[in-house]
């Protein structure tokens, strides 16, 4: 029951994607372009997931444990450190040179998008990399 739901909600969530631009590695470059061609749209997609979120999040902590788990599955505190700020700078580098982030640019790939075919294999090595490289540390 549990893939069934999750295939539905990637699905939902890819074609979200997709409507709202967000596989368009432009729109995502144009917003991120505040001194150029700048397009506030993505904004008002940001913002409405933010709110359906808080939303959800509100309705879903009200239950004593989840629909399909034993138990709600949170992160604990934890610390600001260089490995976590790291991966964010690498992130959003990424995110800023190839227009995509990793949910859009599987979802790019379906649709034909040709710069995930140099985007996504990058972002797997990359995934690789700092994997192999955790698990020296």
């Amino acid at each position: 029951m549990r893939i069934l739901f999750g295939f539905i909600a990637g699905l939902v969530f890819g074609i979200g994607l997709i409507l709202s631009g967000m596989a368009n590695p432009a729109k995502v470059l144009n917003f991120l372009d505040i001194f150029g061609a700048w397009d506030p749209s993505l904004a008002f997609v940001m913002g409405g997931a933010s709110l359906t979120a808080f939303i959800g999040f509100r309705i879903a902590w009200r239950r004593a444990r989840p629909v399909l788990m034993e138990r709600f599955d949170l992160p604990g505190p934890g610390r600001i450190d260089a490995p976590l700020l790291t991966g964010a700078a690498i992130f959003g580098i990424g995110w800023g040179i190839g227009g995509y982030c990793p949910g859009p640019a599987w979802t790019a790939l379906l649709i034909g998008a040709p710069g995930t075919l140099a985007f996504l294999p990058a972002m797997l090595a990359g995934l690789a990399a700092g994997t192999y490289l955790k698990k020296r540390a």
